[in-house]
């Protein structure tokens, strides 16, 4: 059947809204960082803690979530973790203590580990194969569509009323999303399961291990920076049109997502125009900072899309592990760079760490590089999604067609 019954793209809705409210809950202390520091009397590079805690958490909780609970029913999962998210957003909005804050932080971790390795392969079993990249497209545009509204919007409303309320309000719509995958999502039971032997097969593949050298740089670059961005844009902007800024970047980033989807926009060029933005950021004027914004959110927007890419390249045999593996590395890595940037903006100052994430940069472009004069193949993203497609939709016939994409020893 080329279209799927409306209820099943109700439940393709609910979890592009449940990945929405991941991605903005995940990120949101970037746009309020002055404040929930000023808040609990702490630095910027402590408050950065807010983003490093989740990261460090999620990069454990993508294989082990994945590996412990590969034979639960995956409608329960998704539920059990949407509501682990609201009582993250409820808890952070009732912090007492900065210690507090940071344990609702590590249960945002979780979530977001547990959620992108269970959510990453249900496209085919909600919609359908005819309609399967249909329903990937609508589900990861929640992506950029955290930065672009979901940032943007609960930065204004922390704002107007305090930081406090965007982390409210956030966990009203994980609560609320909890309640939708529950009734339009259908019985999801578990059919195949990664196992750690998969995971670790995929390491001792060469161009598996330069990914995970290039998006460890390219995103220690960007979020030992970007982390900090609040703070150096309030000496140089009103702080009234700060949310501002930040959604003309979410919107640049849609762009260079859909400008890496088409391959025009590659990672070694990415990585030098994150390296370029950083390193001028420190030294433009408002409308200076807005272009390089521009050109910086561009960039970054190709990165996942390029990583994944690689990945997806490098195993098309085993497309679950290699998303755990993607996910790992990518969270992992988000929580040094905020960890490293804080240490560089608390001994010498917010411009030092927008140089230094420049720097880490230009080291990734140069590996890229070095990836492919040693042969690293360079296979276009359409071909790599028809591979991933073909390699999904034959497990499917394998096992009746309820088959979720995963992989096995």
């Amino acid at each position: 059947m080329s279209t799927p019954p409306p209820s099943r793209w109700a439940a393709v809705a609910a979890v592009t809204v449940g990945i929405f409210a991941i991605v903005t809950t995940e990120i949101l202390p970037i746009g309020l960082l002055t404040p929930i520091a000023d808040g609990f009397g702490v630095s910027a590079g402590t408050a950065g803690w807010t983003m490093t805690v989740p990261g460090i958490v999620a990069a454990v909780a993508a294989p082990v979530v994945t590996v412990a609970t590969g034979r639960f029913d995956r409608r329960a999962m998704l539920v059990v973790l949407m509501l682990l998210l609201a009582a993250a957003g409820l808890l952070a909005a009732a912090a007492p203590t900065f210690g507090i804050l940071l344990a609702a932080r590590f249960l945002v971790g979780l979530v977001i580990g547990g959620f992108w390795s269970i959510g990453s392969g249900l496209a085919p079993r909600l919609a359908g194969t005819a309609a399967a990249g249909r329903a990937t497209a609508v589900i990861f545009s929640a992506v950029p569509l955290g930065s672009v509204l979901g940032v943007p919007l609960a930065t204004l409303a922390g704002q107007l009323a305090g930081w406090r309320t965007a982390f409210l309000l956030l966990g009203l719509l994980s609560l609320a999303t909890a309640v939708a995958l529950r009734i339009a999502t259908p019985s999801l039971p578990a059919t195949e399961v990664t196992r750690p032997a998969v995971l670790k097969g995929l390491l001792t593949r060469s161009g598996v291990r330069s990914g995970l050298a290039v998006t460890f740089l390219v995103v220690l670059a960007h979020f030992g920076t970007y982390t900090y961005l609040t703070p150096l844009l309030r000496d140089v902007v009103r702080p009234g049109v700060l949310s501002g800024y930040l959604l003309a970047y979410g919107a640049a980033g849609i762009a260079g997502t859909f400008l890496a989807g088409a391959r025009r926009l590659t990672f070694a060029p990415a990585a030098l125009l994150i390296a370029a933005a950083t390193i001028l950021l420190p030294h433009a004027g408002p409308l200076g900072a807005l272009a390089l914004l521009i050109v910086w959110g561009v960039a970054y927007g190709a990165v996942p899309v390029c990583s994944q890419t690689w990945f997806a390249r490098e195993a098309p045999d085993a497309p679950e592990a290699a998303t755990v593996l993607f996910t790992a590395s990518f969270q992992a890595t988000i929580s040094v760079g905020a960890l490293a940037g804080g240490f560089v903006v608390d001994a010498v100052s917010v411009p030092a760490v927008m140089t230094g994430g420049g720097v880490v940069a230009l080291a990734a472009a140069a590996v890229v590089q070095g990836a492919r004069r040693t042969g690293t193949p360079a296979r276009s993203a359409r071909g790599i999604s028809a591979t991933a497609s073909t390699t999904s939709s034959s497990r499917e016939s394998s096992s009746g067609g309820a088959g979720e994409s995963s992989s096995t020893e």
